[in-house]
């Protein structure tokens, strides 16, 4: 596991409480996620997730991944819980804006400690987001206590690859995402065995090298007023978010970060 001992969940908040947060939204729309809905809909298909289940989406953000559920996989309801009020507020108006509000339940609380019942659901969902969760094992223990046995935990992170990045890799990446820490995918699977799931699929989706160009591409050719309005049109700033993403590019391209995909069973 990489650390950055600087960053905490409070930094996780500015981030997404503030114009960085918006500047995210702009580049990858409203599923903050790499490869938005064909991601979405291939971790739901492999997932098996059914229409009528009930489920609850760890770190929801803004509640695009609920609203995709309800909508293209029939869930019955959904649950999200995060930690900055600022992005439930926007989550509740636009669950209200797409008529779903009967059908969703929002939560600010600690996705480690969500005060939810034991066994409430049929799945745990996230997507991209658990990268944030400064304490993994207590998330995942979390995660496996919601699950009603034979429940599925079905989700996306951005993992640290199979070449492994350097010291000095790791600080400069984990403090330009906000990331308190990264997992690779065998570590993510050992604690999922330690609270006791079943893991299905571990694998790496390979669709980081090929979507960080589009994400570029966007800034530098069709997006650059908008994005350089979100930072107050400081150029200096907004070149140097240009270099990390390049940054980011490298690490992807080299294997050293990945988009994880882990779907597991809870025994029945």
């Amino acid at each position: 596991m990489q650390r950055h001992p600087d960053i905490h969940l409070a930094n996780v908040q500015t981030v997404y409480a503030g114009p960085e947060g918006r500047l995210w939204e702009l580049l990858m729309g409203e599923q903050i996620h790499i490869g938005g809905i064909s991601s979405s809909l291939d971790l739901a298909e492999r997932a098996g997730i059914q229409a009528g289940w009930r489920g609850v989406d760890l770190c929801c953000c803004s509640g695009a991944g609920m609203r995709f559920l309800l909508r293209f996989r029939n869930v019955a309801h959904m649950t999200g819980v995060d930690a900055t009020p600022a992005v439930l507020q926007l989550a509740r108006q636009r669950a209200a804006d797409e008529g779903v509000t009967a059908a969703t339940t929002f939560i600010e609380a600690d996705v480690c400690r969500t005060g939810l019942p034991d066994a409430a659901f049929d799945f745990v969902w996230g997507e991209d987001a658990w990268c944030y969760v400064e304490e993994k094992p207590a998330l995942i223990a979390e995660a496996a206590r919601l699950l009603r046995p034979g429940g599925v935990m079905a989700f996306t992170d951005w993992m640290e690859g199979t070449q492994p990045m350097s010291a000095a890799e790791a600080k400069r990446y984990l403090a330009f995402m906000k990331f308190p820490n990264i997992l690779t995918l065998a570590e993510y699977t050992a604690l999922l065995e330690r609270a006791g799931c079943k893991v299905q699929l571990a694998h790496d989706t390979a669709r980081f090298p090929r979507y960080v160009p589009l994400y570029l591409d966007m800034i530098e050719k069709q997006l650059t007023y908008d994005a350089l309005k979100i930072v107050g049109f400081d150029q200096a700033l907004a070149a140097s978010l240009i270099g990390e993403m390049r940054f980011l590019h490298s690490l992807a391209e080299t294997r050293r970060i990945i988009q994880g995909l882990i779907v597991a069973t809870k025994p029945a």
